[in-house]
């Protein structure tokens, strides 16, 4: 009885290592012929940020250094006071992480309820034009994930793989608060 429930235990262990290796793998092999594909050739180089009727192009070098020191540009501070927005709180915004594994996350955005989060997720942070949104959030996003498994609202930014991005400001605390609950309901997956 012992040495079968001994022999039980080491099997699902023996299981239970050969499916963490298994997504290991998986991650390993998505990581290297997939992503290389999914990363910008081009990152983005402007973002035009909306706030009611005012739009106004910002570089991605002011956002990024937003994020990290807290320093405001000019032309982001005139943006910025026109949409009535603090600095600071928009820095958090940037800076906001959510966790998420990155090989789930590719899973789940090639799901039909995955592509229309990216969709709701494309009418806030979208192309000029509005076109390859949904594959340009998809690999702006993985890309994002896959160095420390959070995402930030900057490194989608700095990962969008057009040089001009547009977000309508006055919407983007909703989409990250939604993304967010979103990505808790998500399994986690520990290597």
């Amino acid at each position: 009885m012992v040495v079968s429930a001994l022999k039980f235990d080491y099997q699902m262990k023996y299981k239970v290592q050969l499916a963490m290796l298994e997504k290991l793998l998986i991650l390993t092999i998505f990581s290297l012929l997939i992503i290389p594909t999914c990363q910008p050739s081009r990152a983005a180089e402007s973002a035009i940020i909306k706030y009611s009727i005012f739009r106004e192009s910002i570089s991605i070098q002011d956002l990024s250094k937003l994020s990290e020191t807290g320093e405001v540009s000019p032309p982001l501070a005139a943006q910025l006071k026109m949409g009535n927005q603090n600095p600071e709180k928009f820095r958090q915004i940037l800076n906001r992480e959510i966790e998420i594994d990155p090989l789930v996350l590719s899973q789940f955005l090639n799901t039909s309820i995955g592509e229309r989060l990216l969709d709701y997720i494309s009418e806030v942070i979208q192309t000029p034009g509005k076109t390859a949104s949904r594959q340009g959030l998809r690999g702006a996003l993985v890309t994002s994930a896959l160095n420390d498994r959070k995402i930030r609202l900057i490194e989608v930014l700095e990962n969008y793989p057009t040089s001009e991005v547009v977000i309508d400001g006055d919407r983007l605390l909703e989409l990250i608060n939604q993304v967010d609950k979103v990505v808790k309901s998500l399994p986690r997956v520990s290597l």
